[in-house]
């Protein structure tokens, strides 16, 4: 047994510095040339102890036993993607986390995404607070360790910073978690510990650092035992095509040793992909796996944990987020393997069923857990869930939906694109697809669209109830007394339609609405303020009514209750007139519409 080094894994909103505070740690320049200076896909670097203890010092020099720990593989992530693709069977490839939070902006929407993740995935993390040297009237000596430089602040300044500290507790209280500043935690199984930091000067890296080697020392050692001479197991972190090598897969070995010539077995989405292994590539220590300037050594075998870019021929359909193992090449193995690989995609990945739900779709295996399991949080049903771009076949699936409930008659991408005649057709159907690269705003935006539809839907039920009002029969206008009696009318408030029942000022029920024309032409609704000439059926002009009268919609019992859940709908005189005929109602029985 042998202890591997501590897959540690950096995300938090975009732009909120996880790429420079990485940059700070490896003297390399990144970031700089990331488009706008966001990180466009996962990335490794390899840490030695021997740079921790040169970088963090005295820091550790209190730590007491020996530190077996033989260093981190760092893995900066998209700030959108928020490590989904750092999965393996049974929960996150992550052993721990580094949350960076801008101390001055405090949460964001990824932040919260982030947040989430971590708690489904039950991953330990530290809360890197950066961009300290942005708080006004901040001085940072070199000299002095963190701790000490906050003290030598003016007091001014350090309640400007205790103040923002305490922002981010309260924040992270609010989401059910204890936290504290790294120097005052007293039990880091219980509190998250805050690490206030500049990634632009360095100042708090050491701190960070000593935290995080503290922690992996104290709390992880058992779960870093690996078997060093099993076979590999890995993820693919990304699939790429690369001039000189071609198909490539940037990969992490978390657990055994790969190498060349081994036979490989990877997970697809119909069936495993068997093959064997050509070149292995290994980024050099501090370096990133896709910087350009990196040296990569060819080896011949990796042992975990270590990122390493693997060569071999029939993976140009492989995909990120798929699990990958190694073995000897037997028939029998492949097979078992193969069944064992499948059965964990399969785990993920939805095929069409009769469950009534959200279509889904994501760009990796990762993402569509992650969104699945975001979605499953907020009790949002799930029908299917696949990889790859949206297709007819999703826009069947969800038009499909439509007939069985309407609100999951939906689409829901993350990180994909919808190709120009599938946005066509989807359309034509009006069918709603959302696609986003952040997860949180997927949610949002169906969540949004669950209103509209939600109001669509009730105010299809109110235009098939008998809503309330009150009309007028105008002085001068009978047009015939009886068989029909037609008369003039004047909606004073509300909206009637045609066969909707009418009672007079007492309560009796007189009539109904036979037919309704203005300007000789037919009306199914009359609304508030229209003059309209009305068939009533069963009356006669100066029997049952007679000019002047006041007339009202006799709203059954049911349709009343129904009325009061949709109440919003109603106009506030709608309201009044409805509170009117209640207590018409009410004057012969007491309990109308009560319960």
């Amino acid at each position: 047994m042998a202890i591997r080094k501590v897959l540690v894994a950096t995300l938090g909103h975009v732009d909120h510095g996880k790429t420079s505070l990485l940059d700070r740690i490896r003297s390399t320049t990144v970031a700089s040339g990331e488009a706008g200076a966001i990180t466009q896909a996962i990335v490794l670097s390899i840490i030695p102890m021997a740079v921790i203890q040169k970088v963090s010092g005295r820091l550790l020099d209190s730590f007491k036993s020996k530190l077996t720990v033989p260093g981190f593989l760092m893995i900066d992530t998209p700030g959108h993607a928020a490590f989904i693709s750092l999965r393996k069977r049974g929960g996150n490839l992550a052993d721990i986390a580094i949350l960076v939070v801008d101390i001055n902006e405090g949460f964001r929407p990824q932040t919260l995404e982030s947040i989430e993740i971590l708690k489904a995935n039950k991953v330990p993390f530290v809360i890197a607070a950066n961009k300290i040297d942005l708080i006004a009237g901040w001085n940072y000596e070199p000299a002095k360790m963190l701790i000490e430089n906050i003290n030598a602040l003016s007091y001014q300044v350090q309640g400007i910073f205790e103040q923002k500290m305490y922002e981010l507790v309260g924040k992270f209280q609010e989401l059910g978690f204890e936290s504290e500043r790294f120097d005052r935690v007293q039990d880091y199984t219980k509190q998250l510990a805050i690490i206030p930091l500049s990634a632009k000067t360095g100042q708090g890296i050491p701190e960070l650092l000593a935290v995080l080697t503290v922690m992996a020392q104290k709390y992880l050692e058992q779960k870093l035992q690996i078997e060093e001479e099993a076979n590999a197991k890995g993820t693919i972190l990304e699939v790429k095509e690369e001039k000189g090598l071609g198909t490539t897969l940037n990969a992490i070995i978390y657990n055994g040793h790969l190498a060349l010539g081994d036979t490989l077995i990877i997970g697809n989405t119909d069936q495993a992909l068997v093959t064997k292994v050509k070149i292995l590539l290994e980024p050099g220590e501090l370096a990133e796996m896709r910087d350009k300037k990196s040296k990569f050594q060819n080896v011949k075998e990796v042992y975990a944990a270590t990122g390493v870019k693997i060569v071999a021929p029939g993976t140009e359909k492989a995909l990120a987020g798929m699990p990958l193992r190694s073995c000897s090449g037997k028939a029998e193995e492949i097979a078992k393997l193969s069944l064992e690989i499948q059965e964990e995609v399969r785990d993920i990945i939805i095929d069409s069923s009769e469950e009534v739900g959200v279509t889904l779709k994501a760009d990796t295996i990762g993402g569509l857990e992650a969104l699945r399991h975001l979605l499953q949080e907020q009790k949002i049903p799930i029908a299917t869930a696949s990889l790859g771009d949206v297709t007819r076949q999703d826009l069947l699936q969800a038009e499909s939906m439509r007939a069985k409930n309407e609100f999951y008659a939906v689409v829901l991408g993350f990180n994909i694109t919808v190709p120009d005649d599938i946005q066509t057709i989807a359309k034509d159907k009006n069918i709603k697809v959302i696609t986003h690269q952040v997860i949180y705003k997927i949610i949002e935006d169906y969540n949004a669209h669950t209103e509209t539809v939600k109001k669509e839907v009730e105010l299809r039920e109110l235009s098939l109830l008998v809503r309330p009002c009150k009309f007028a029969i105008l002085k001068g206008f009978v047009f015939r007394q009886n068989n029909p009696a037609v008369v003039g009318i004047e909606i004073e408030i509300g909206k009637i339609k045609a066969g909707d029942p009418i009672m007079n000022a007492q309560g009796k029920r007189i009539s109904q609405v036979k037919s309704m024309e203005e300007s000789q032409e037919s009306l199914t609704v009359a609304e508030q303020g229209k003059q309209v000439a009305m068939a009533m059926d069963g009356v006669t002009v100066g029997r049952q009514i007679n000019e002047g009268d006041y007339l009202y919609t006799d709203i059954p019992e049911g349709d009343f209750k129904k009325l009061k859940e949709l109440k919003k709908h109603l106009s506030k005189t709608e309201l009044e007139v409805l509170r009117e005929i209640v207590d018409i109602k009410r004057k012969d029985n007491p309990v109308w519409g009560v319960g």
